[in-house]
């Protein structure tokens, strides 16, 4: 026989039912408050994290990335790494990179800091960057994190406080060396000049070639003592940190004078490896001509040693437009590696071998050149050759 429900039970039946739904409820509201905590954990981690002024990349065992913070987007702008290989994404390579700090970290499984420099946006940069293993509850590698710091700027403070160093050491240096040139230069030149006022002595008895040769030496080894004493009076005005009077000079003669000297000096391969092309309309400056000269000699020396006796080299004069006179040398020698272009007129880098320079001429150049106004450019190509141009103002 079918017991029929009475009032008790019915209402029992629905107390056990509101029961159920209020701890439903309450359940939901647990829910409700944890993902809120959490919500509101993850925006204080997150905050934290985009806080942190370097690079902070979370990366996969094989190197694909997890995660990254805010200033990742300041630096290689806005894009969305996740699920790359981190070294397509700062390198641009398919493979990982050599050494690699990641690597050097998960398997000797401690915290792996090194230096690297590559390009970003064209410009080379200076990343300290720091790789250490994450593990998860259970002690399991689970992912890696790498913290990349940008140390460019406090790589060129260093850089320029040794360089301030070695300038500062050079200029006692250069002041000890020029004080000791000016006594034997002055007994050269001293000699020379009484050379020269015996000479037309020896006119009728020796061959009018012979004679017309020591005159010319004897000029020659005048003028080259004057240089030498303008070089020492420039490198004590260097010691000093003064400036050199300008006067009016002729960057035609100065050329031509250079040329001619190092001519004398290799004529085995200058006298066809060398060609001029000078503007005979072009003005007369304001400058330091010693100074110049000395431009034009380092420019000079430096495209014969870029030749090797089997190439070409032009030196150009021409003015290009009312403001600027341009000399311009040119040669079809190795060139220069693009690494290396940024570089030249850096103090003491080189790419000569030891004993064959120390790295100041093009550093000179660039330094007398800004002096008298203007600048050098450079353009090279490996292999085929490269122009280096003075820009001097038309100061006439």
């Amino acid at each position: 026989m079918k017991h029929e429900p009475t009032l008790e039970d019915l209402m029992g039946i629905e107390h056990a039912k509101l029961g159920f739904f209020r701890e439903v409820q309450e359940k939901i509201a647990e829910l409700k408050a944890s993902n809120l905590e959490l919500a509101r954990k993850k925006n204080t981690i997150q905050a934290i994290l985009n806080g942190i002024t370097d690079i902070m990349v979370v990366l996969s065992e094989d190197h694909r990335i997890v995660s990254v913070n805010r200033v990742f987007s300041e630096i290689f702008g806005d894009r969305n790494p996740r699920g790359e290989p981190c070294y397509k994404v700062f390198r641009g390579q398919d493979q990982p990179c050599s050494p690699c700090p990641v690597r050097t970290a998960r398997e000797e499984n401690r915290l792996c800091r090194q230096l690297h420099i590559y390009p970003v946006d064209g410009q080379n940069r200076h990343f300290e960057i720091t790789a250490s293993p994450l593990r998860s509850a259970e002690g399991r590698l689970c992912h890696m994190l790498v913290l990349k710091r940008d140390v460019t700027r406090e790589m060129e403070y260093q850089a320029k406080f040794y360089q301030a160093e070695r300038m500062a050491t050079v200029g006692l240096l250069a002041a000890g060396v020029a004080h000791e040139i000016n006594n034997p230069l002055t007994a050269i030149s001293g000699f020379a000049e009484g050379l020269r006022r015996r000479l037309p002595r020896l006119a009728d008895a020796v061959e009018k070639s012979l004679y017309e040769d020591f005159e010319e030496y004897v000029e020659t080894i005048l003028k080259e003592c004057e240089r030498c004493q303008d070089i020492v009076r420039t490198l004590l005005t260097f010691s000093r940190g003064a400036c050199a009077d300008f006067s009016p000079m002729d960057l035609n003669g100065l050329v031509e004078e250079t040329v001619k000297l190092v001519r004398h000096h290799h004529k085995q391969n200058t006298q066809d490896a060398i060609r001029l092309e000078t503007d005979a309309s072009l003005p007369i400056l304001l400058g330091d001509s010693s100074q110049i000269k000395q431009v034009v000699l380092n420019l000079l020396m430096n495209a014969l040693d870029a030749v090797q006796s089997q190439g070409a080299i032009t030196l150009r004069t021409f003015a290009e437009g009312e403001k600027l006179v341009v000399l311009e040398v040119e040669d079809t020698g190795c060139g220069i590696p693009t690494e290396h272009l940024d570089k030249l007129f850096e103090p003491f880098f080189t790419t000569k071998p030891v004993g064959q320079g120390i790295g100041i001429g093009l550093s000179t150049c660039y330094n007398i050149v800004r002096k008298h106004g203007g600048e050098i450019l450079v353009r090279s190509t490996p292999g085929k050759g490269s122009t280096f141009q003075v820009r001097l103002p038309r100061n006439d």
